[in-house]
């Protein structure tokens, strides 16, 4: 005899409601869960392409607009071993009958930003090489261009004051479009925005501790070392010529500093004697600036004797001592 099916009592309903909805649920989770590894983890019969991240350089316009809203002048604190400022209009310069006495050769040894011509002044053909270069600064430096001009018009009137073992080269005005947009601060840069004395490759930097720095306006040292055309002109005659000893002059007041890192041995007895001679400090005056991919760091890397050499003021070419300079410089052996 079969016995019947015990029947489910009425309690027992809800735990068959429970069970399928329990299998319900569990199957929904395992339908998301494949879903889910499909979407992040696509199946593919190629491995997936890396695609690598690029890098845009921007860079400004072969013109340069300063920018008002730029510069921390009602911010700044002036340098307290400075002196301010007094702006200038420039001038073109042009040697007093240079057409009738042919005493010097004039030389472009490349262009600025803005398609100026940076010019080289050549007095004597002797072998041993001497440099001035000025206005690396710009109209800022207005002075350094102006003192350039005054000693380029004394050798020409006075060519016997060459020794006839040396031939001297004038570099007048390194940073002519600096110095046509402005004989104040916003002046000092090239029309890339860069400043020129940081952008040899020497000890090179993109930035720097701007503590104790030159600090009135923005700057930086160029997009790489020796990126500006202006650098790029100074760097080839530098190359292409056997210079023996250089100054590079700015301003103001600081006094001269030896180029190399740490200071050339030479460079420093010929920056003793220049200071000797112009009463210019040295050691020049600390402000605790570090100073990075300088002219004349880059000229002692070449072997060259080499100096940066400022002026008193921003106002004065200091002319009767730069002569006693200018004799120190023909006659360093």
């Amino acid at each position: 005899m079969t016995s019947k099916p015990r029947p489910r009592k009425k309690g027992d309903q809800w735990l068959v409601a429970l069970a399928w909805g329990i299998n319900v649920a569990a199957l929904i989770a395992v339908v998301l869960a494949a879903a889910l590894y499909f979407i992040f983890y696509p199946v593919s019969a190629a491995p997936k392409e890396i695609v690598k991240k690029t890098n845009y350089t921007a860079t400004m316009p072969a013109t340069y607009t300063p920018n008002p809203f730029a510069l921390y002048l009602p911010t700044i604190t002036p340098n307290p071993f400075s002196t301010l400022i007094v702006a200038q209009t420039p001038t073109p310069f042009v040697i007093e009958n240079f057409s009738t006495q042919g005493r010097a050769e004039i030389i472009t040894a490349g262009t600025s930003v803005s398609g100026r011509p940076i010019e080289v002044y050549a007095f004597g053909n002797g072998e041993r090489q001497k440099m001035i270069v000025a206005g690396i600064h710009g109209g800022y430096e207005w002075n350094t261009i102006a003192l350039a001009d005054e000693l380029i018009q004394y050798i020409f009137d006075r060519p016997d004051i060459i020794p006839s073992d040396v031939t001297l080269y004038i570099l007048r005005n390194l940073n002519p479009d600096g110095d046509a947009r402005d004989r104040g601060v916003d002046g000092r840069v090239n029309d890339h925005g860069a400043d020129l004395n940081r952008n040899f490759p020497e000890n090179w930097a993109s930035e720097w501790n701007r503590a104790g720095c030159w600090r009135l306006a923005e700057t930086n040292g160029g997009t790489g070392p020796g990126s500006e055309p202006e650098t790029q002109a100074v760097m080839y005659f530098l190359q292409s010529h056997k210079i023996e000893t250089l100054i590079s002059y700015h301003s103001a007041a600081l006094g001269v500093f030896p180029g190399g890192e740490p200071w050339d041995a030479d460079s420093k007895k010929f920056a003793k004697a220049l200071s000797k001679a112009t009463r210019y400090p040295y050691p020049p005056l600390e402000t605790g600036c570090v100073y990075t991919g300088t002219l004349a760091d880059y000229a002692v890397s070449l072997g060259i004797t080499a100096v940066d050499m400022e002026l008193a003021t921003h106002e004065n070419t200091d002319f009767k001592a730069n002569l006693k300079a200018l004799d120190i410089l023909l006659n360093w052996k």
